[in-house]
C-alpha cells in the first residue's frame, strides 16, 4: 500500500467511524489557514474529500481538499494517524 492509499483509507475510516476531527490548513492558492479547528468530515470521495469546519456561533464552512494536500503536509487531521514521509526523511 503506497502513502496515497494509506491516507485516503485513513481518511475513509474516520468518516465511517468518527467524522469529528481537528483540521489544520496551510494554503496560499485559495488562501486557507485554519489552525486545530474543530471539524466534521462530510464526504469522502475518490480523489476529493470535504471538511465542514464547526467554528461557534458562524454558519458551517465547507472545504475541498485532495488526499495530496495531506500527503505534502498543507491539510494536518490531528486524528489521522499518518507520518509524512517528509518528516521522516529530515530526521535522518
Amino acid at each position: 500500500m503506497d502513502s496515497m492509499d494509506y491516507i485516503k483509507s485513513g481518511i475513509g475510516k474516520l468518516f465511517k467511524t468518527n467524522p469529528n476531527i481537528h483540521i489544520s490548513v496551510s494554503r496560499t492558492h485559495p488562501k486557507v489557514i485554519v489552525d486545530a479547528s474543530p471539524a466534521k468530515i462530510v464526504g469522502v470521495y475518490k480523489n476529493i474529500f470535504q471538511v465542514e469546519e464547526c467554528e461557534g456561533g458562524k454558519m458551517p464552512t465547507r472545504h475541498t481538499f485532495q488526499y495530496g494536500d495531506v500527503l505534502i503536509g498543507q491539510v494536518k487531521i490531528e486524528e489521522l494517524d499518518y507520518v509524512p514521509m517528509v518528516s521522516i526523511l529530515n530526521k535522518k
